[in-house]
């Protein structure tokens, strides 16, 4: 079982990838990231579609893990930051939203401004 989630996650992750870089590729602009911008704003669609139809499907585990883990997850893993912040949000849990998007941009911004300097 574990193998073959690993399989479906890992291909659906190579597709994801090739689709994030060909969209890099043929969107491309100086003044403004449009091409992340993209990725971020339609990964965020599939994945909100993808777990409204599994959240309605019985037996829809694997095409969940294949096109939301996998997919999703190799195109953008900011379709999950936003999945996770819509639940904390129909949950009502205010404050761990605020701090889970807060944290995550200034530590997440932080992190690579670190590693830059690290290495440079």
């Amino acid at each position: 079982m574990l193998l073959k989630n690993i399989v479906l996650v890992g291909l659906g992750g190579m597709i994801g990838s090739v689709m994030r870089y060909l969209t890099s590729h043929f969107i491309r602009h100086d003044s403004f990231p449009y091409a992340t911008f993209t990725v971020n704003i339609v990964g965020s669609l599939l994945i909100g579609a993808i777990m409204g139809v599994a959240s309605k499907q019985e037996g829809f585990g694997n095409w969940r893990l294949f096109l939301a883990t996998g997919v999703c997850g190799g195109f953008t893993t900011f379709s999950a930051f936003a999945w996770e912040n819509m639940q904390m949000i129909q949950q009502a849990r205010y404050g761990a939203f605020i701090l889970y998007t807060g944290a995550s941009l200034l530590f997440g911004i932080a992190a690579v401004m670190l590693g830059y300097l690290i290495t440079k």
